[in-house]
């Protein structure tokens, strides 16, 4: 019998206790230096300056062509594909039959019958089964992320993200030329020391630039091409211990857990994924601590995904998010910490005896799912999915999700920081008590460069 999802389940009793202690930390950024100069001025950069993330090594892409390949993926996923055309991409969003998320990647509409879906597994992972067990005519292709495959560097494509106010001066210069204005999520073709590189208009740390990609034996070129165009316009390497707190800023929420874990209309599904997936190695972390599993699983409206979500077409969860779509939903916010309560949690370090749980600069996420409980007056009234500091801020931030009446900017809140009972066994928690941190309900993206600046129901609480 092969190893899978179920059977490790089945075998494991207490799934929340199993996840829980899982002994995975935070998801990995290699391939790149932690830090190429310090985080606090590579996170600066991208508000003042200019930034180079290198994307080409912690995510997955995966290649679906064929005749039925469009038709596929409007079956999977929320989003309308009306006027969906190549050279166009979208945050592509697939849930469940019950209308949970299961994850969220970025869709590239290469050219006719071929796409490309760039992102986190699970989302990827749900395509591969339906491509292989449905009666699609699709071919699929994945190249797998650097942490998990046999050959680190013989990926398929290079993928950069040039972001900040003067990153289309960088741009113009690699390119000798004007770089062209795109509209948000479009692409185009370009010309970087003689390589065509395909370009998305994008826009990641709330700054206008672009994601730019092409064959893996040419990242070199394009990379060292960008670095010296940029020297005269202040252009920063981001490091991978920087990278992943940009998002605090611009207010996507990177870790919603995949909803596949019960449910019997998903056990062929969870039979299929093996036991070394994703989904089998997933951590969760935080002071939230639900009854059953489903207690984990988010909506897309809570994600703020909800204008995505168009009855326009015939897709997986249908029927669930029509019942639901008038709501009450949850709001995806921003929560500012109390900075004094964040120096009593940082302080409480250099005692003997009770000590907080760390907080880890500039990203204090511990496990690859963190879900902390958000109170008022002591009840619980949402939840925090992403933690850290930033220097463009001067503020200790997360990320939430909070019941509609404490949604109003201004709002007092808690955070219940830490784990339950001395923290679980993941090797990312120290012994720690829990303690609350005061908090005030701010918008979601933070930054407001990002809120002015992002498509309309992207990232954001705007109506598409």
């Amino acid at each position: 019998m092969t190893d899978s999802l179920q059977n490790l389940i089945e075998g494991k009793g207490d799934l929340i206790h199993f996840l829980r202690n899982q002994q995975t930390g935070p998801n990995a950024y290699p391939g790149v230096p932690a830090e190429y100069s310090n985080w606090r001025n590579e996170q600066t950069a991208w508000a003042q300056t200019a930034v180079l993330f290198n994307q080409s090594y912690h995510m997955v892409d995966l290649e679906v062509s064929g005749p039925d390949a469009f038709a596929m993926l409007n079956h999977l996923g929320i989003n309308s594909f009306k006027g969906f055309i190549p050279d166009r991409a979208k945050q592509w969003v697939p849930v469940t039959p019950d209308g949970y998320v299961i994850g969220d990647v970025i869709l590239f509409y290469l050219e006719e019958n071929r796409f490309n879906l760039v992102g986190r597994a699970p989302a990827i992972e749900w395509v591969e089964y339906h491509a292989q067990t449905g009666k699609w005519n699709v071919t699929v292709e994945r190249d797998e992320r650097t942490a998990v495959r046999p050959d680190p560097e013989n990926r398929k494509s290079y993928r950069y993200q040039l972001q900040g106010p003067n990153a289309m001066q960088t741009l113009g210069a690699a390119m000798g030329q004007t770089p062209p204005d795109l509209k948000f999520f479009h692409m185009t073709t370009l010309d970087i020391a003689g390589c065509k590189v395909r370009a998305l208009r994008h826009g990641m740390a709330g700054q206008p630039g672009y994601e730019l990609f092409g064959p893996w034996a040419e990242r070199e070129t394009v990379r060292q091409a960008l670095i010296k165009a940029g020297e005269a316009f202040g252009l920063t390497l981001v490091g991978g211990r920087t990278y992943s707190s940009n998002t605090l800023e611009s207010g996507w929420i990177p870790s919603p857990l995949p909803a596949v874990y019960s449910g019997e209309a998903l056990k062929p599904y969870r039979e299929w994924l093996t036991a070394n997936s994703y989904e089998a190695k997933a951590s969760i972390g935080g002071s939230y601590v639900p009854d059953s599993i489903e207690g984990y699983y988010l909506t897309p409206w809570d994600l703020g995904y909800g204008p995505f979500v168009k009855f326009d077409h015939d897709f997986i969860g249908r029927e669930a998010l029509e019942k639901i779509a008038a709501g009450p939903h949850r709001k995806k916010v921003t929560l500012a910490l109390d900075s004094e309560d964040v120096a009593r949690v940082i302080s409480s370090a250099f005692q003997k005896g009770d000590r907080a749980k760390y907080f880890e600069f500039p990203s204090a996420v511990y496990s690859m799912h963190p879900y902390d409980s958000v109170l008022v007056d002591g009840k619980q009234v949402g939840l925090s999915t992403w933690v850290g500091y930033s220097a463009n801020e001067g503020r200790m931030l997360t990320l939430a999700m909070v019941d509609a009446e404490y949604a109003e900017p201004g709002t007092k809140v808690t955070l219940l920081w830490g784990e339950p009972d001395g923290g679980t066994s993941k090797p990312t928690v120290e012994p720690h008590i829990q303690v609350e941190i005061h908090a005030t309900v701010s918008p979601a993206p933070y930054s407001e460069v990002a809120r002015d600046s992002y498509a309309d129901g992207w990232r954001t609480r705007k109506t598409a």
